[in-house]
Parts: C-alpha cells; structure tokens; sequence
C-alpha cells in the first residue's frame, strides 16, 4: 500500500506513523530523516542539500524529490510505503506524482488525521518539559508535584514553541500552507479525512480500517 500521511502539530501522527509502519510492514519515510541522512552519509544529492542549508536557504524541491525517488527504490519499499512530511505545495505533489508513476509506485490513499483548534492548543499547551530530558502534560500526564519533575526535582519549563500564541500562529500556517493540499488530492478521489480526537487505539483502529481496503 502507497500511503501520504497528513496532520497538523499535535495530532499524533508521528505516533499513528509509527504505528502503522510495524502494523503493515511498510517504511515510515520521513523527508526531515532522509534528508539529515543523505546529509550525514555524503550522497551526491546530500552534498547539494548541504550547500543550500549551509546558507540557510530551502533546498529546491528537485533535489528533494530526487532524494525521495532513491529512497523509493530501496528494497523495503517494494511492499509499499509510508510518507510522512511531503508533500509540502501543489508543485511538489505534482512532482511525487510524476516520480511515482515513473517508477511504477502510484499513490493510493491519502490520510488526513484531522483534529478541532481547540483540542489541538489543549494538547500542546500543556507541555512541560525539564532540563533532565524528562516531559511532562499538565493534563494527560502530570508530575506528582506541580511544577517539579519526578525524576530530579529541578523546576519545570514550559519552551517557547508550546506557548498558546505560538501554538496558534504555527496551525495557522499548516493550515495555509496544506489546505491547497487537501483539495488538492480531494479532487484526485485519493483523501480520506480521519476524525483524531479521542483515544489513540480507536484512532489507530480507523486508520486501520480505511488501509485494510489497500491490502
């Protein structure tokens, strides 16, 4: 099965990636992780993306999708596939089309874990973190002591990017920038939405449901 994942911050789809990578035996493919590979390892695709990071500019979406196209071929793939981060805009989903079927590997589902703003913010806000390493949520996994980690007892903090106005600007732009995407693929026939509030396993369990039809 041939698996596009989307889902704004704080809905679980790292989890439910990861999830359903083990449950089908398929690669959970992440552009940040096999880009910061290609990186690492020094492919000539990854040598050319360092110039452009080392600058602080975006890597063009030819070397990207160049990058996706190698890891496609990998062996693991044969069974299908799980992406997750791309595409990003309607050109490079144009281009993961044009690439997909050159190498016989079309798309066939697009799942879209969706979740209400509010639930999203709940979510993210509660984050609390400590400058051991442990994390914390002030609703769903709280420290016995308000604001002391368990594990040291040093004071908990709160970073920057889980502040409720940061939160909220940073599903504004998801929302702007993968919208497009959404009718995008909408119109293709290919985009399941999947409701995402509640319970993880029944969430899991609706993924399941739709992906079983692709086996």
């Amino acid at each position: 099965m041939n698996v596009v994942l989307f889902g704004p911050p704080g809905a679980g789809k790292g989890t439910q990636a990861k999830e359903l990578a083990k449950q089908y035996q398929i690669p959970h493919i992440s552009t940040g992780d096999i880009l910061r590979g290609n990186v690492r390892d020094g492919t000539e695709l990854g040598k050319e993306a360092k110039g452009y990071m080392d600058k602080g500019e975006l890597v063009p979406d030819e070397v990207l999708i160049g990058i996706i196209k190698n890891r496609l071929a990998e062996s693991d793939c044969k069974p299908g596939y799980l992406l997750d981060g791309y595409p990003r805009t309607t050109p490079q989903a144009d281009a993961l089309s044009a690439i997909l079927e050159e190498i016989g590997m079309p798309l066939e589902v697009v799942l879209n874990i969706d979740v209400a703003d509010e639930e999203l913010v709940t979510r993210l806000c509660g984050r609390y973190v400590c400058t051991c390493g442990e994390s914390y949520h002030m609703k769903f996994n709280p420290p016995e002591k308000e604001n002391v980690c368990d594990a040291c007892g040093a004071e908990l903090y709160q970073r920057d990017d889980d502040k409720e106005d940061v939160i909220r600007q940073r599903l504004d732009s998801y929302k702007e920038k993968t919208q497009p995407l959404i009718n995008y693929y909408k119109e293709k026939g290919l985009l399941v939405d999947i409701e995402g509030t509640g319970a993880i396993d029944r969430v899991f369990s609706d993924i399941c449901k739709i992906l079983d039809q692709y086996k």
